[in-house]
């Protein structure tokens, strides 16, 4: 059994609960949750509240104590650790509050790591979709620039271009600008709304920014294990 690509992904969390040993309370309780084709979500609330984990629930890094996570009416926890891999490399983007670029590659190399798994005819397109991502993201004329010369919003910039880089269904964005000063959040914010518009995708964010997740189609807050819609 394997996720088969649509157009866009259907996300659904089914009664889900996420308990953790040596603590009687779920740090998610219950959750059941739709997430509309192609819209963008935010989820905010305080630390520790549980929103890094609602992310790895559905980035399929981790699963939950009770109920499902289903994509395109797939539970992820039916799936093999092949069918999990090959889900998040083809359907599912990262983006996390530091850009985790490898400081002895490239720009383009760095975005191009993710197609290493995919088959020769995709690699072979995968560099002109990675410039093309670059010119929309305002950043051509660092195709061949290290990390370490550039600035952190511009790193930051790179790594959402990584993550789309296989064309994802969904992508998910840890605190995305939470590294960065107002200016520089506000202009990947603006970046990842144009790429969304343009792409297509599910967008869900976790973030403590009310300014970001305003942004959103719909915001939720995370309190107590429980989501509710603002």
């Amino acid at each position: 059994m394997s996720i088969k690509r649509a157009k866009i992904m259907r996300i659904e969390l089914q009664h889900v609960t996420k308990r953790f040993e040596g603590n009687p309370n779920p740090i998610l309780d219950n959750l059941f949750v739709q997430i509309e084709e192609g819209s963008s979500l935010a989820v905010i609330g305080p630390s520790g509240s549980g929103k890094s984990t609602l992310l790895n629930l559905l980035g399929t890094l981790d699963f939950p104590t009770e109920g499902e996570v289903r994509f395109n009416g797939i539970s992820t926890a039916s799936l093999t650790q092949e069918e999990l891999a090959k889900t998040r490399n083809s359907n599912i983007g990262f983006v996390f509050q530091t850009h985790l670029l490898l400081p002895q590659l490239t720009v383009l190399e760095n975005i191009l790591l993710p197609v290493i798994p995919r088959a020769k005819e995709l690699q072979q397109v995968a560099p002109e979709r990675a410039r093309r991502l670059l010119d929309t993201v305002g950043l051509t004329d660092k195709t061949n620039k290290f990390p370490g010369t550039m600035s952190v919003g511009e790193c930051q910039r790179v790594a959402v271009v990584r993550a789309l880089i296989n064309q994802p269904e969904l992508l998910l964005a840890d605190e995305p600008t939470g590294s960065l000063d107002h200016e520089s959040a506000v202009k990947l914010a603006d970046m990842i709304i144009e790429l969304r518009r343009i792409y297509s995708f599910t967008l869900v964010t976790v973030t403590h920014s009310a300014e970001l997740a305003g942004r959103m189609e719909h915001q939720f807050t995370l309190i107590n294990g429980k989501l509710k819609a603002n």
